[in-house]
């Protein structure tokens, strides 16, 4: 009321107007506006006059509004409460939405503090392991300087020693006279031959062989696995060793291999892998002909070599370690034909597994008397064993002794199995 636009308007409340409806004024047909919507088209689902019903509407199912307010207004009263039903659940899930936000930045929280902790805790074991290594790093030096100092005072006292029995010897010759070197010569002699039977190492005692692997798994310290080492030992190809049953014989086209031990300069093995092992398989007779081997590094001083020959004959083999070779290489690998089965059966009578018959053979070449050509087993000067009838072989996991079979041998052999 304080607008000169509004002034003369009339102002009610908001609650005051909710009995002023506009229910009881009527609604005009905006199509025809003198007439009123009393109708209500089914077909176009809206409200019509008397005029639409006769005009375009004319055949559509029309009713008037008051016979079907209470079908209409049943569906939506029943849309409202599933809407309001939606409005409940939308107002339960923004509640948890909002409780599941809290929880989340309350949990972050917490996680963060475990990460500090966490990291804070790994600086403090890695600072440790830190100071644990400079420490056996110190050790390490101190022990190697040690013994060079020992070496270099043994080896200066006998260089000492030596100068002055070689000064002694050169003035008694030049200056002595020949009785006072006849005198002489024996305590000299002896001197000097027991100064020249001392041993001594023409290299140091020690080397610089000191490395730091970063990849070395170290253990676990207060619940952290750590990584670093300091590496000591170091490999020595001449105190590494290769062990297996396959190591100088092996079978044409079966998988066969043997193990390599590195060992450090003392003869300890060395727990850990990563050496440069190459190993060469060649066959003697024929040039063209080499294996291709696998190494197999197990990571703990020990490496697995396999190979499978297609070739039988003399092969090369030839293992080294940093470009050294390692003890007992290169040496000889025997490489025999395919292991040949038995074409026979392993029984212990021709005769009887032959029921009887006379002609029935054997290749391992026994008879019975009586002119029967089969082997005997519980005859009269025949006791016999079990045997291969291919071969003669007496074990039966053994190898065929028999070469490719001749017809005639196969025809025997044949003849032996089926009966």
């Amino acid at each position: 009321r304080r607008q000169k636009k509004t002034a003369s308007h009339a102002v009610t409340e908001l609650e005051n107007t909710k009995d002023c409806s506009q229910a009881g004024k009527p609604l005009l047909c905006p199509s025809h506006p003198t007439e009123e919507l009393r109708l209500f088209c089914e077909q176009c689902d809206q409200p019509v006059c008397r005029d639409c019903v006769l005009g375009r509407h004319r055949q559509h199912p029309c009713d008037f509004t008051g016979n079907v307010i209470h079908r209409h207004g049943d569906a939506l009263r029943e849309l409202l409460k599933s809407s309001q039903q939606h409005m409940d659940t939308l107002e339960d899930v923004l509640s948890q939405v909002d409780e599941m936000g809290s929880a989340v930045r309350s949990r972050a929280e917490a996680v963060a503090a475990e990460i500090c902790q966490f990291a804070r805790g790994y600086v403090k074991v890695i600072e440790e392991h830190q100071d644990r290594l400079l420490k056996q790093l110190e050790d390490l030096k101190v022990q190697k300087e040690n013994l060079l100092h020992l070496q270099k005072a043994q080896l200066q006292q006998l260089l000492l020693d030596m100068k002055t029995g070689v000064e002694f010897t050169e003035h008694l010759l030049m200056s002595g006279s020949d009785v006072e070197i006849l005198v002489t010569k024996r305590v000299v002699s002896s001197r000097l031959t027991k100064l020249n039977s001392v041993a001594y190492s023409t290299r140091p005692s020690v080397d610089d062989r000191i490395q730091f692997s970063p990849h070395e798994r170290a253990g676990q310290y207060c619940g952290y696995e750590v990584f670093g080492a300091i590496l000591n030992k170091v490999v020595d190809p001449a105190k590494c060793t290769l062990h297996g049953e396959d190591l100088h014989s092996a079978r044409q086209n079966q998988l066969s291999g043997f193990t390599l031990l590195c060992k450090d300069t003392t003869g300890e093995r060395l727990g850990r892998g990563g050496e440069a092992v190459r190993v060469t398989i060649t066959h003697k007779n024929k040039k063209d002909c080499a294996l291709k081997p696998t190494v197999c590094d197990n990571g703990d001083g020990t490496y697995c070599i396999s190979y499978s020959p297609e070739e039988p004959g003399s092969y090369a083999v030839c293992v080294c370690v940093k470009g050294q070779h390692v003890q007992g290489s290169p040496f000889t690998l025997m490489v025999k034909h395919k292991f040949r089965e038995h074409q026979g059966v392993f029984h212990c009578c021709t005769f009887c597994s032959s029921g009887g018959q006379k002609a029935a053979r054997c290749a391992c070449g026994g008879t019975m008397p009586g002119g029967y050509q089969g082997c005997g087993h519980g005859h009269k000067g025949h006791p016999g064993c079990h045997h291969w009838s291919c071969c003669g072989q007496v074990k039966e996991s053994s190898e065929c002794l028999c070469g490719p079979p001749s017809d005639t041998s196969q025809r025997s052999l044949l003849r032996t199995v089926a009966l």
